[in-house]
């Protein structure tokens, strides 16, 4: 199969989940206890019954779930999640503007996550049972064990009350500018935790499966005759072991992606961090049924894209799959 071809069928499955997962999210969120009516009427107070009928009629919740479900389905086709009941703007300015500080967390994350268990994983494979083995192994128990919000909470302890050294709130200080290279150090600062909390999370399966990996690379009979030949240890593990050794880790990266985004929702809470997962906490609770849908919309998009990308990746990565 060409690289078009393999491109577009991929595209057209990528199309066709979305359009499924867009009409399962629907019909989950509807089908949730709590009326949006009457979760708007207690925030102001109370609302008479007119009044109610009346809001119901405007957001379209009278109509039977099919009709609903046909409108909504039409407004994505065109690009519009519709408005936020909570705040009364469109859904897709809520997003651009919450999309930012979500994707640098979850980007942070991510690449933290994957390069230094990818590292530890390399490392514990040259000595199976030495020190450094038996440590990594002991982080990935923990990680694989410990809720994320539950680290978060530790970190907040350990680094606000006993070394207090990094912000345990917020994106930004409250005097800060907004601008310059004083900004981004800023930003950077208050990242340092939330990134440290989600990656690992995720660091302890990487170095797992890299360790794994690397472990059954290094019995191959290429890397003995690489061996054999005199090559630097240093070459065999990076340039001839490490490239086959790291294709299960590129699939879990893609296949993960998902995960992460929904570990920043809870890491979003406990660091205040103004992104999509702290939006969408509050829209669960504000019964905010559009900009729900909305982050779950642009979730489905963001993890159907990575599952692709991954393939491709994949394919340039191994070229057994490249030519068959």
């Amino acid at each position: 199969m060409t690289m078009s071809r393999f491109i577009l069928s991929r595209l057209l499955r990528a199309l066709a989940l979305v359009a499924l997962v867009v009409i399962l999210n629907f019909l989950l969120v509807h089908s949730a206890p709590g009326d949006p009516v009457q979760t708007i009427a207690g925030t102001m107070g109370g609302m008479s019954e007119e009044a109610m009928a009346a809001l119901r009629a405007q957001y379209g919740l009278d109509k039977p779930l099919v009709v609903q479900l046909g409108v909504y389905m039409a407004q994505v086709l065109r690009g519009d999640l519709g408005f936020s009941y909570f705040y009364n703007v469109p859904v897709t300015q809520l997003i651009a503007e919450r999309v930012p500080a979500t994707l640098l967390l979850v980007i942070a994350s991510v690449v933290c996550a994957t390069l230094a268990g990818t590292f530890l994983g390399v490392l514990s494979a040259r000595k199976p049972n030495g020190l450094l083995s038996q440590a990594v192994t002991l982080v990935s128990l923990v990680g694989f064990a410990a809720p994320v919000f539950w680290i978060g909470i530790m970190l907040i302890i350990l680094f606000a009350s006993v070394w207090p050294i990094f912000p345990v709130s917020g994106m930004r200080a409250a005097d800060a500018t907004g601008q310059g290279w004083g900004d981004m150090l800023d930003v950077a600062w208050h990242l340092v935790l939330p990134t440290l909390t989600l990656s690992l999370i995720h660091l302890a399966q990487y170095s797992r499966l890299a360790r794994a990996s690397m472990l059954d690379v290094l019995g191959a009979d290429y890397i003995r005759t690489a061996r054999a030949k005199g090559l630097p240890e240093f070459w065999v593990l990076y340039k001839h072991a490490l490239r086959n050794a790291v294709l299960p880790v590129v699939t879990l990266v893609g296949l993960q992606f998902g995960n992460v985004l929904a570990g920043a929702i809870l890491v979003e809470t406990v660091f205040n961090w103004p992104g999509l997962g702290r939006l969408a906490a509050d829209a669960v609770l504000q019964r905010d049924y559009p900009t729900l849908l909305g982050i779950l919309l642009f979730s489905s998009i963001v993890v159907v894209v990575m599952n692709q990308l991954t393939d491709l990746c994949y394919r340039l990565v191994d070229p057994r799959i490249k030519t068959s």
